[in-house]
């Protein structure tokens, strides 16, 4: 079973704060993965988490410091030097030092890399600094296994344990030529198990080689480990040569990140906020798809206002108003989140958009009859036939024209380079609510022969 930071453990580690009780945290903090102290530094206050920060080892420090929440770890590095910094990031893979020293500011980026005492490491820090922090040269790492075609297996496994001091977790060997270029990859498997003198030109495997180039965004990283299963995938230039590896725990965060994205887009929020996030900064963000709901509201009263004659005659007909914009919405946001979720996954295809059209008119047209069959039944068991017959109309109708539009919008947003997870929520909803208005009371006048 795992850790779990619960009120009375906080309350032990208050109180071994306040007593500065190093045996305790002895006891009960060291031990801990460094995850588990992150989540609980991330609870405390500036000095409370500097206290216990200083207790960890170098090691320790460092492996936590990249688990920490962005901005706990920044109140924590402010209270460090530039060299401290290095110290600290001396400790990590390329890629972690990379993420944690391009939070700084500009200046603070040139003397910590000048303080780095490794002159390869901070060669490969400021190569991966380079790098958009949204593709693939932003999130590898320089530490992984390569071996050449012309070394025999007793060469290699020596050359292997030199390597796998800079590289906390082997998963694959990649091959190279004498150019560098990556040409296939070696199981630890068939190396172990091979003569020492056969070469690893007789041993590699040069089919169905996976691999990202630096510029490809983390999104399309994601979706190719994900389909074909991979806990690390090698990072190549435009010449071909091997320059990282990204593995699957950058993945993850990549992931969660877009998901935690497309959540907030769907819900109306323009920017990506926290929970921490300043008051202001969680206005700004919520305050344009607010804007366009308000913008909708009105455009629905217009549309009211427009039948407020046929209104006044039928009042009955006011009653059903909620329900055709509830379904409306409903529909619309459905099948817009179908294609949102298919577009993440690289499924843009022409005859693939115009299959996932006609499969959500099929289910558009089904849903719709039988919700407008149950509202007809439902009016005429209260003997309000031709009410029954206005409002399953109408909802029948707007249930197509939602499940078109939702499936719709999202493919035109996607062809524009606008994120279609924009799509779903109150944007959908808001056109819904418009359209569904405009249908049903229009449907409903000429039924009535107002």
């Amino acid at each position: 079973m795992g850790f779990e930071l619960t009120k009375e453990y906080l309350d032990e580690v208050f109180d071994a704060i306040d007593r500065k009780d190093i045996v305790w945290f002895e006891q009960h903090l060291f031990d801990l993965h460094d995850a588990d102290i992150a989540d609980l530094i991330d609870e405390l206050d500036e000095q409370q988490a500097a206290y216990i920060y200083a207790l960890l080892d170098d090691e320790q420090q460092a492996d936590v410091l990249t688990e920490l929440d962005e901005d706990t770890r920044e109140n924590l590095i402010s209270n460090f030097s530039s060299k401290e910094i290095a110290e600290q990031v001396e400790n990590l893979d390329s890629d972690d030092a990379a993420d944690i020293i391009g939070e700084l500011p500009q200046k603070q980026i040139e003397e910590v890399i000048a303080h780095i005492s490794d002159d390869l490491a901070a060669e490969e820090i400021v190569d991966l600094l380079n790098y958009d922090e949204d593709t693939a040269g932003g999130l590898m790492q320089k530490e992984f296994i390569q071996a050449k075609l012309d070394w025999p297996v007793n060469r290699c496994i020596v050359e292997l344990r030199r390597q796998a001091e800079e590289v906390e977790k082997v998963y694959t060997i990649y091959v190279i030529d004498d150019m560098n270029k990556l040409v296939g990859f070696l199981s630890l498997k068939r190396l172990l198990f091979a003569s020492p003198t056969t070469k690893i030109s007789d041993l590699y495997q040069d089919k169905n080689i996976i691999s990202v180039k630096t510029s490809d965004d983390d999104e399309f990283v994601a979706r190719i480990m994900e389909k074909y299963d991979l806990v690390s995938v090698p990072v190549i230039d435009l010449q071909g040569k091997l320059v990282g590896r990204i593995t699957i725990d950058d993945v993850v965060d990549v992931i969660i990140e877009e998901a935690e994205k497309d959540l907030q887009l769907a819900s109306g929020i323009s920017e990506k906020i926290e929970s921490s996030s300043s008051v202001w900064r969680i206005s700004r963000a919520r305050m344009p798809w607010l804007l366009i709901g308000l913008l909708g509201g009105i455009l629905g009263a217009q549309v009211i206002s427009g039948f407020e004659g046929g209104i006044s005659k039928i009042p009955a007909l006011a009653f059903f108003i909620p329900l055709i914009t509830a379904m409306g919405g409903n529909v619309g946001v459905q099948s817009s989140a179908i294609v949102v979720q298919s577009l993440a996954r690289g499924n843009d295809q022409f005859g693939s958009i115009l299959k996932k059209i006609g499969k959500e008119s099929l289910v558009a047209l089904i849903n719709g009859l039988l919700l407008s069959a149950i509202v007809f039944g439902f009016a005429y068991v209260f003997d309000s036939k031709t009410l029954g017959l206005v409002v399953s109309t109408s909802l029948f109708t707007v249930i197509l024209f939602a499940a078109v539009f939702g499936t719709l919008i999202p493919l035109l947003l996607d062809r524009y380079k606008i994120d279609p997870a924009l799509a779903t929520g109150p944007f959908i909803t808001t056109l819904n609510d418009v359209l569904g208005l405009f249908i049903y009371l229009t449907i409903g006048i000429l039924m009535y022969g107002i």
